[in-house]
């Protein structure tokens, strides 16, 4: 079967899909991954097909044209929409229309759209989501805005946000389906979604749809091993924690150099840091032993030979932590829009994390007495054992291909 993925965003939107189509082509399928271009060595490495997409609304952003666009007031923001976006959603739309025309099966991720054109192929089309942000639920807020306080009756209300770009980007929707002649106006369809996230650290709702489904995480199975030096540090001395803020930027009135000496000195551990963007000038750090840094590391080999682990709160992450049954303080650097602070806080709820701490008010104190917690409370420990056990028995790669081969196979 020709299987086409579609997705759009930073890495952490690309990999998982990679690992999924890495895991399909296994199985004999001919995979082909869309996205940006600056993926294409990482999508390459997983063996599968790579098509690029010349739309890097990241490198758009970072620009200095995008730059003004996010400072600008409303009415330039409409006028820099139809200069700099609009071209761009139009683009990518035909680029994943085309690949999508000539597969027998469409995974997309709803960054990319894809779903205004799902109405033409409905036997086909599959959404794969990362974060259950999309679909509403009354059982909890939609994650994308987890940093408000969102009174539970208004938990349906909160993923109307979601359908805010549907209608920002109408215009060049309509130009897309008009370039295909296609319909102006597209039903919405009920397709069939897998996501990829345990039902047992997060259930599926009750009022989901009957085809969405749960599948449990995609773990990429590979055996990855770890530098010699980072080998040999693990082998030094106690097991130390992990500091991880992934590489988006963000604001913060601590220095994180401070902070990773304060953990070392103060709380008398030993510290593997994982170099950021923000994080360069690290001399002092390096001439501490208890604290060992990298530019980057494989944590599925990492994270079950540690204490614990403290991070930005990303999915992706989140889920090596419960995977290797690692307790963990979620410091989400996306605040208060974004999905980290859902998960910082489903961990907390769960007994496997401390409470979430958002590191751009953050003071050095407070991080202290949320990683001394961290390091000391036993029940956390027992927690994230018995979830990690739980985790690794739900095989969510194979549920997930199990679930899109019958879908197949039934249409």
């Amino acid at each position: 079967m020709k299987i086409a993925m579609l997705t759009l965003g930073s890495r952490g939107d690309v990999e998982p899909y990679a690992v999924l189509g890495q895991a399909l082509a296994k199985r004999g399928h001919d995979v082909t991954l869309s996205t940006t271009k600056p993926f294409e060595d990482l999508v390459k490495t997983y063996g599968i097909n790579f098509k690029p997409i010349d739309a890097d609304y990241q490198k758009l952003l970072q620009s200095e044209e995008g730059k003004k666009l996010l400072k600008a007031n409303p009415l330039a923001i409409q006028r820099n929409l139809d200069k700099w976006i609009y071209p761009l959603v139009e683009h990518s739309l035909s680029e994943f229309y085309e690949l999508a025309s000539v597969s027998d099966r469409v995974l997309y991720h709803p960054k990319t759209l894809a779903q205004t054109f799902a109405d033409i192929m409905p036997q086909k089309t599959i959404g794969a989501v990362l974060v259950p942000a999309f679909q509403p639920t009354s059982e909890f807020a939609n994650p994308a805005v987890s940093g408000f306080p969102i009174p539970s009756f208004l938990n349906w209300w909160s993923y109307s946000l979601s359908d805010l770009s549907i209608k920002i980007l109408k215009k060049p929707i309509k130009q897309f389906r008009k370039k295909y002649h296609l319909p102006p106006k597209w039903d919405s369809v009920k397709d069939p979604f897998i996501y990829r996230m345990s039902p047992t650290f997060l259930p599926k709702p009750r009022d989901y749809p009957d085809n969405h489904y749960f599948t449990g995480f995609w773990f990429d199975r590979s055996e990855n091993t770890l530098d010699s030096k980072t080998e040999q540090f693990l082998l030094e001395g106690d097991s130390p924690i992990v500091f991880t803020l992934g590489s988006m930027p963000f604001l913060s009135e601590i220095d994180i150099r401070e902070l990773i000496l304060a953990i070392a000195q103060k709380l008398s551990s030993r510290v593997i840091l994982v170099r950021g963007w923000r994080i360069t000038d690290t001399e002092q750090l390096d001439r501490d032993r208890r604290i060992h840094i990298v530019d980057s590391v494989p944590y599925n080999a990492l994270f079950p030979r540690v204490k614990a682990i403290v991070h930005h709160g990303g999915i992706g992450t989140t889920a090596e932590c419960l995977r290797a049954g690692k307790p963990m303080l979620v410091c989400p650097v996306l605040h208060p829009v974004g999905d980290q602070m859902f998960w910082g806080n489903l961990a907390y709820q769960k007994g496997i994390g401390v409470k979430p701490l958002a590191i751009a008010k953050a003071t050095i104190e407070q991080f202290l007495e949320r990683i001394e917690i961290l390091l000391n409370n036993e029940e956390l420990y027992a927690n994230s054992k018995l979830m990690g056990e739980k985790i690794n028995c739900e095989n969510g790669m194979d549920r997930a291909i199990e679930i899109i081969t019958e879908i197949g196979n039934s249409n």
